[in-house]
């Protein structure tokens, strides 16, 4: 049984490779937690949660009873300080979940697990990583990467990346970075595996 295992917190804008390197963690045996899949996934189940913001902003169900997403968006949706209540609530329940999950993953003697948030360096989760890693990439490829992506067009895609923060941002805010000026998925998928198996190396000696 492994008795230590390398908490890696990947960050970084849309469009930078994150999710290249995440597949890269999983083939090396790592764990995944997608921070937004988590909290989506306690909207739906998670009373305790679905109370507090009942409690915070008032009745939110659909016709089938769940948290309607879209109604919370209205409320909080140009109102800083109901934002930022959310943002306190939301970012509390998911990192106690991924506090679970990383005990179940340690439990099971896997490791290397890599948490992913776009709001890592400004939540409490950077505090549960080993390591924190930036993903970045040229404005223009991410661009043409969403536009791929998500088949939406060039000026919506550009809104999408002006709206992010700056990859300065991600950059001084991590303990490391990988840029990711790639032609080729593959060609970044290996220097994304030969980073992570470098910090696997640092942290096994």
């Amino acid at each position: 049984m492994v008795k230590q295992m390398t908490v890696l917190g990947i960050t970084g804008p849309t469009g930078a490779g994150k999710t290249t390197l995440l597949k890269e963690v999983e083939k090396l045996g790592g764990a995944v937690i997608d921070c937004d899949a988590v909290y989506h996934d306690l909207l739906e189940r998670d009373g305790a949660l679905q109370h507090s913001l009942e409690k915070t902003f008032g009745p939110l169900r659909d016709e089938r009873g769940a948290i309607d997403r879209k109604k919370l968006g209205t409320i909080v949706f140009g109102d800083p300080e109901k934002l930022r209540q959310l943002n306190i609530i939301a970012q509390t329940a998911t990192v106690r979940r991924t506090q679970e999950l990383l005990e179940g993953y340690r439990g099971k003697g896997i490791a290397l697990a890599a948490i992913d948030a776009i709001a890592l360096l400004e939540s409490p989760l950077a505090k549960l990583c080993d390591v924190t890693l930036a993903v970045v990439a040229p404005a223009e490829i991410r661009v043409k990467r969403i536009m791929d992506r998500e088949g939406i067009t060039e000026e919506y895609a550009w809104l999408r990346v002006k709206a992010q923060k700056s990859d300065e941002y991600f950059v001084k805010g991590c303990d490391r970075t990988l840029v990711n000026d790639c032609d080729q998925v593959e060609e970044f998928a290996l220097q994304a595996k030969a980073l992570v198996e470098s910090i696997l190396q640092e942290h096994i000696q």
